[in-house]
């Protein structure tokens, strides 16, 4: 695995991010169960570790730098991105996962209980259905809907000041006219993940 290490500490400096041995270590950890566990569940496409630790890990890293609040909601996680990788860069912070698949979410609660990520808690339903105890500061989304499918799934569990973080591909200029008139995109980085060409885009919506 030292391959897959140095891929991931190389990934890490070019993002400008700063990770101790340990944080490094829980994010292989977290790889090797994601790769055991897709052979028997297929929780992603992506089945070359390589690739997964750019697409997967350092994908999910790069909004890093724009996660200043203090609880997040990671709607459709899916097999934990970017949530995982979230909590564990920052430990001071809490991470909610919804996902409504079964399967995912037992995955997630073994990544949970494995590494030891006490500040990340796991819900398996539909955001429909879900009901937060309080409201986030953030709601973060990678690919999991349109931009206004968004809004209207998660403004509910969004605190008045929060913020939604719609992780994207391609910049959703057909989605922009879709968005509900009291939503504007307060930001938007253009982010460079080490390793993947294809584009890559943070949106932070907020309430007028």
């Amino acid at each position: 695995m030292e391959g897959i290490k140095q891929r991931l500490l190389k990934g890490i400096a070019e993002l400008g991010l700063v990770l101790s041995d340990q944080q490094i270590e829980l994010l292989i950890t977290y790889l090797n169960l994601l790769q055991k566990w897709n052979k028997a569940y297929n929780l992603t496409a992506i089945r070359d570790p390589d690739v997964m630790v750019s697409k997967h890990l350092l994908d999910s890293l790069s909004v890093a730098p724009y996660i200043t609040a203090n609880s997040y909601l990671d709607v459709g996680t899916g097999a934990g991105l970017p949530g995982i990788p979230l909590a564990i860069m920052y430990p001071e912070k809490q991470f909610s996962l919804l996902d409504s698949n079964g399967k995912k979410t037992r995955f997630l609660i073994e990544a949970r209980q494995h590494l030891k990520l006490s500040n990340v808690s796991i819900h398996s339903e539909r955001v429909e259905q879900f009901e937060a105890e309080t409201p986030y500061d953030g709601i973060l989304s990678r690919a999991f809907a349109s931009l206004h499918d968004m809004v209207l799934g998660c403004e509910n569990h969004l605190a008045p000041d929060g913020r939604l973080y719609a992780m994207k591909g391609v910049f959703p200029d057909s989605e922009l006219s879709q968005l509900p008139k009291h939503f504007i995109v307060e930001h938007s980085y253009s982010l460079s993940v080490p390793n993947v060409d294809e584009e890559r885009h943070l949106l932070v919506l907020a309430r007028r």
